[in-house]
């Protein structure tokens, strides 16, 4: 049996050690940044304001930005879909550099950007002839609930994005591949996608007339007044289909 003195002495050492260790796991703690949790209603506001761009006519919202920004934010009409389609999301943006290149992980970047619920705005350099997505791609965001894809470049595997069902815009359709031409120049950074600024988080919106962009700093505005001005064009036709006058329509509404 060990006399009482030992005791105490074994037990005093073992509460030090035991308040060092905690010293030092708190100490660890605060080095690692804590996770940042979106709050609750900014997360519903966001829900909602993507909502809201999905209902609404990318052209009012082309109008719309022109008279707030005072500039276009529209691309070209060489962006195309694959088929009709509508959708808006918060962009990711990725940028492909052209280099020529035998590096089996000069695209690994672009995969890994596939990991959020949003759109997939992609440049490729001097890409109209090359795609930069296809099938595996788009099964990749189909499966992450991506909105769906804007290239400027090119995409293939198009008859198995359709029949999945995952919409992507693009300026043409050609059967090559990235694969030892481009390396991955990095992702959520600023780029310019066929003629438009895109930055990480402003709200992409597409339907069959195009593809908009919405920087997000602006995005509540624009989107009020593209519904009035959805609601206006809406409330014209059966006016001028009754009156059979655009001119009166217009005097009207407002709205042309």
């Amino acid at each position: 049996m060990l006399s009482l003195p030992f005791s105490r002495r074994n037990l005093a050492l073992l509460f030090g050690l035991a308040v060092t260790l905690g010293l030092l796991v708190l100490a660890q703690a605060a080095k690692i940044p804590a996770k940042q949790e979106v709050p609750a209603a900014q997360s519903k506001d966001e829900a909602s304001l993507l909502d809201g761009f999905r209902h609404v006519e990318v052209a009012s919202v082309s109008d719309a930005l022109e008279q707030i920004a005072g500039k276009k934010m529209y691309m070209t009409h060489r962006m195309r879909p694959l088929f009709p389609t509508r959708f808006a999301g918060y962009a990711v943006t990725v940028s492909l550099k052209k280099e020529a290149n035998h590096d089996p992980d000069a695209l690994k970047g672009m995969l890994r950007a596939i990991d959020t619920n949003s759109v997939y705005v992609m440049v490729v350099e001097e890409g109209n002839d090359i795609a930069g997505m296809g099938g595996l791609m788009g099964t990749a965001m189909a499966a992450r609930n991506f909105s769906g894809a804007v290239i400027d470049g090119g995409v293939r595997d198009t008859a198995y994005l359709q029949k999945i069902g995952f919409p992507v815009y693009a300026l043409g359709v050609v059967p090559s591949t990235s694969v030892g031409h481009y390396r991955f120049a990095g992702s959520n950074i600023p780029v310019t996608c066929d003629g438009v600024p895109v930055n990480p988080g402003d709200i992409i919106t597409a339907d069959p007339d195009g593809v908009v962009v919405v920087p997000k700093g602006i995005a509540t505005q624009a989107l009020k007044l593209a519904q009035e001005m959805d609601f206006k064009e809406h409330s014209m036709y059966a006016f001028i289909e009754k009156l059979k006058s655009i001119e009166e329509a217009v005097a009207k509404f407002g709205r042309l």
